[in-house]
Order: C-alpha cells, then sequence, then structure tokens
C-alpha cells in the first residue's frame, strides 16, 4: 500500500518532467537548434512546397557571348553555294544580316534557339560579303559582330532568259522555257533550284530539251484562268564545270480562256473550239504536194497583224517558180520554226475548204483570219491531223508531241 505522501511526491515529479518536456521543445525552437530526425521545416515563404525531396535548379553563371563566323572573317574563294553561319556558345543573337558589295540582302533564319543563323547557300561568284549584327550574352552585355569574306569567281556565269514574259497572258498550251547562257553539266543541281506554283492544283514536270534549254510543261493544258509562278532560284547554284549561277529570277504569268483549234486537212476545214464549245468552223486550204503541211500539235509562237513573207527565208530563191515574196500577209500565227503560219490568204479563197494549195501554211479568208487572231494567244494548240508529214522534234514549241512518260524522263531529278 502506498501512502499519501508517497503518492503525492510521485505526481510532483511527474509535473517536473512534463514541465521539462515542454520548456525543452519550446527551447530548441527559439534557439533555432537542429530538428530532431524526421521534422519538416517550413521556408515560411507562402505557397513553398515543403514535400520531401523537392530542389531548385540553381541559374547558371553569367557569360558574355561568344560568337564565330562561317567563313572566316577575310576568307577568299569560298564557294558560292556555301550557307554561311554564326553561332554563340553563349545567350542568343540579334539582327544577324548578311549583304554584298552591292548591298543586297542574302535571306537567312534563326534555329529556335536563336543561338545560330543561317544564310540561304545562294552567294553570288565573285563578289565581296559583310557579315553584321550582334549578341547578347546571360550577362546581358551585347558583343558587335562584324566580318567580310569573298566568293571565288566563276569561270563562266549562269543566266536565264525565260517564255513567257513577266506578267504575260498565254495560252493553255505553252511550255515554259528556260534557255541558259552557258551549258549545264549538273542539271540536277540547277533543276531541284526550279520550282513552279499554280494557284491551282497542276501536275507537270521539267524537260531537259539540251544542255541550254529546260522545259516545263503540265500532263495536261493548263486550266484556263490558272495564275502560274516561275522560281529560277539559281544564283549561287553549283552548275558543273566551274560554271556558277549569278542571279535569279521570279515571273508569273496568267492562263488565258481555253482556245484550241483542229485542223483536218483532209476536209479543208478548221475547228475552233473555245471553253469547251465548238465557236467556228472555218473552210482552209492547207500545204499541196511538196509543201505538206506537218501534222501534230503546234503551239502558236507569235502573232503579227501584218507580217511580210519572202520565199527565201524557207531557201526558195527568186527566178524558182515556187517563189514568193508577199510584204503584207494579214493575221499571220507562227506555229512552227521552218515557217508555217496560220494567215488570211485571199489569193487562195477558191481553193478554201475545196483543196490545198499553198506552201505548208493554213490559210483563210481575211474576215475568218482577223476573227481568228482575236481569239487566240501565244501558246495556243493547234492540232492538225490528216497528213502523213509529221511534226519534227524542236521545229517550234513541240512539247505536246512527247508522251507524258517520255516527258518526265526528260527530268534530271526523275
Amino acid at each position: 500500500m502506498v501512502s499519501g505522501s508517497v503518492r503525492k511526491h510521485g505526481l510532483a515529479v511527474a509535473g517536473i518532467c512534463v514541465m521539462l518536456l515542454v520548456g525543452s521543445a519550446c527551447s530548441d525552437t527559439e534557439a533555432g537548434g537542429s530538428p530532431s530526425p524526421g521534422a519538416t521545416q517550413s521556408s515560411g515563404t507562402p505557397g513553398a512546397s515543403t514535400t520531401p525531396g523537392a530542389s531548385t535548379t540553381p541559374s547558371p553563371d553569367p557569360g558574355a557571348a561568344s560568337v564565330s563566323v562561317v567563313p572566316a572573317k577575310g576568307a577568299t574563294s569560298v564557294k558560292p553555294d556555301t550557307p554561311v553561319t554564326v553561332k554563340t556558345s553563349v545567350g542568343t543573337l540579334k539582327d544577324v544580316r548578311l549583304k554584298d558589295d552591292d548591298g543586297d540582302t542574302v535571306a537567312g533564319s534563326f534555329n529556335t534557339e536563336k543561338n545560330q543563323w543561317t544564310s540561304a547557300p545562294q552567294l553570288e561568284p565573285g563578289a565581296s560579303y559583310t557579315v553584321t549584327g550582334s549578341a547578347e550574352g546571360t550577362d546581358g552585355a551585347t558583343v558587335p559582330i562584324s566580318s567580310t569574306f569573298k566568293t571565288l569567281k566563276a569561270a563562266r556565269n549562269l543566266k536565264a532568259s525565260v517564255v513567257p514574259l513577266n506578267g504575260e497572258t498565254v495560252g493553255v498550251a505553252l511550255p515554259i522555257q528556260i534557255y541558259w547562257n552557258n551549258p549545264v553539266k549538273d542539271q540536277a543541281a540547277v533543276e531541284k533550284r526550279l520550282k513552279v506554283t499554280t494557284s491551282v492544283p497542276v501536275d507537270g514536270s521539267w524537260h531537259w530539251v539540251n544542255s541550254k534549254q529546260v522545259n516545263y510543261r503540265p500532263k495536261n493544258y493548263w486550266p484556263a484562268g490558272t495564275k502560274v509562278t516561275v522560281n529560277i532560284d539559281t544564283q549561287g547554284v553549283n552548275a558543273g564545270s566551274n560554271t556558277w549561277g549569278s542571279a535569279s529570277r521570279k515571273i508569273s504569268f496568267a492562263i488565258g480562256k481555253s482556245v484550241v483549234t483542229r485542223v483536218d486537212v483532209k476536209k479543208h476545214t478548221m475547228y475552233v473550239t473555245i471553253n469547251g464549245k465548238l465557236a467556228r468552223s472555218i473552210p482552209i486550204t492547207a500545204g499541196k504536194d511538196g509543201f505538206t503541211t506537218r501534222s501534230g500539235v503546234k503551239v502558236i509562237m507569235e502573232k503579227f497583224a501584218t507580217k511580210r513573207m519572202d520565199a527565201r527565208t524557207v531557201g526558195i530563191k527568186p527566178g524558182d517558180p515556187e517563189y514568193y515574196d508577199i510584204h503584207d500577209v494579214k493575221w499571220a500565227q507562227r506555229v512552227t520554226s521552218s515557217g508555217e503560219f496560220m494567215h488570211g490568204a485571199p489569193w487562195s479563197s477558191g481553193s478554201q475548204g475545196s483543196a490545198n494549195v499553198s506552201h505548208g501554211c493554213v490559210g483563210m479568208s481575211l474576215a475568218n483570219g482577223q476573227w481568228y487572231f482575236q481569239q487566240t494567244l501565244r501558246g495556243d494548240p493547234v492540232i492538225v491531223t490528216g497528213t502523213t508529214r509529221k511534226m519534227e522534234p524542236g521545229n517550234g514549241w513541240t512539247d505536246w508531241n512527247t508522251t507524258w512518260a517520255a516527258y518526265k524522263a526528260g527530268s534530271a531529278l526523275s
């Protein structure tokens, strides 16, 4: 049996222990001592995470921009198809520009991080270039960029002449034709720089006629009303044999209404279809024996309200019974390089619709010739049938006499 005094003494000791425990806990907090194992500290910042294991990634030390430019400053004989690159290993690039000695700017672009800028690979041969701009380091300081270099001189420059003309409205059969001033050895490299865009989908192909000419036509005639742009982006292209593209060009043109002409030599009749509907049947005369009109798909190349026609241009000399020299042939439209035309021919009115009496041209009355002239555009097709004499390749714009498979095979990228 425990005495009352002992019980009171025990309670007193327990009370002292509780006070010591409480006092010890308060003392640790107020003194800033280390928490006991497993305890969690709060940052005291509202919303701060107290999840065990959470950490904060320290910011990198600030640093100055460190810029490199390729080609190197002062470089010479740089290949024109070399892209210019500007990089910084610290920070970002600002407002990089590449200009030639005429002040023309070369296109370029930044990467996503804006720590690299790359130009288009289209420098002009034999030119000086200047790179300017700036880079900003992570220290906030701006570092200027300035570098110059020169491209190599080409043995031959490559430039293009183009059919049709910029802004021209042409017929539905006109092939785009690019004529180079120098032969192209690496036709694939050059063709990669050629692009045709259209306002409506068109399936088309490039076709190399020879080393100095490449043409483009659609699989079928151009849709009436189509808008077409040709981008000849050949500045800086390596055409082979130290021939380099020295200029780029862009032309735009439009396709007019659909005017398709069919000439049946045996029936001595020409049928003109406009936008899919027969507009007029015209009595004609074509080439007589020895001057047979060629059959095939021809394309109107030139138009003359009045044209002098001298037989000497086709090898017939004065004194020959077949010689002629007519100074005022009306409504003449050329369809072959060798001299076939569609034109008014009042001197053969008695034979039109019944006999072939010309030297190869398709003749019609002056009234019909004028009407037809007013309907057509350069590039409209003239399909001739009824003779055994065929169109020779290259005797005019003869692209449509080649099968589509063979035409596509003429691409350097096929």
